[in-house]
């Protein structure tokens, strides 16, 4: 799946911060609103995600290559040790790009294989944008972001962890965009975290075309 991590990468500053407990709580959001039965949760990291899942009473199952983070399950997102359709939710937050883009379909068509319905993914996300947020008495406040109509991508560089980012040189939005559909997946929703917009959001349906 992804490189092994001690376990203490995820614990502390400056990995547990204010906005990645925000990009949680998104997460957690987009998973109880569709109310599955059986969820698996790929790539554990802290284990805040799927505990908290746990004490609302949601059946979690998780999957990590890492058995020191002790996951349910030790196993490839490349390939799922479960079989086709056995989980109504797929999640997968923050882990393929820990992977060379050249899998980043098979790993989307293995959830898909899994899933009975949805797949909700977290990719970091560097394109330029410009944020807008509006306080104003007694009208609703406007919270925006911008696409900067001038972003030139930056060459991604390897850094032990991440092989590909959206928004650098070759990885646009929107051949991110392509490869989800021509995986068999269906793009319900995306959308960057305002108070995080490193990271960004998919809601994804089994669907759509695919090279299958």
């Amino acid at each position: 799946m992804k490189p092994q991590v001690n376990p203490n990468h995820y614990s502390g500053s400056p990995y547990e911060s204010k906005e990645r407990f925000i990009s949680y709580w998104h997460q957690i959001n987009e998973i109880i609103l569709l109310k599955p039965l059986l969820l698996l949760d790929i790539g554990i990291g802290n284990g805040f995600v799927s505990r908290y899942l746990r004490e609302h009473n949601l059946n979690v199952t998780t999957l990590d290559n890492n058995h020191d983070l002790h996951p349910d399950a030790v196993g490839s997102v490349l390939s799922i040790p479960f079989c086709d359709e056995c989980f109504d939710v797929v999640s997968c937050c923050e882990v393929l790009e820990h992977l060379p883009y050249s899998v980043f379909s098979d790993a989307l068509k293995e959830m898909r294989r899994v899933s009975r319905n949805y797949v909700i993914l977290s990719l970091p996300d560097v394109t330029t944008i410009y944020k807008i947020n509006l306080e104003l008495p007694r009208i609703q406040s406007i919270k925006k972001l911008i696409i900067h109509p001038f972003h030139r991508p930056k060459d991604h560089l390897f850094d032990g962890q991440h092989y590909w980012e959206i928004g650098k040189t070759g990885y646009s939005r929107e051949k991110i965009d392509d490869d989800i559909k021509r995986s068999g997946i269906k793009i319900i929703n995306t959308y960057r975290i305002f108070e995080f917009t490193y990271h960004r959001i998919y809601l994804l349906k089994k669907g759509g075309d695919s090279d299958e």
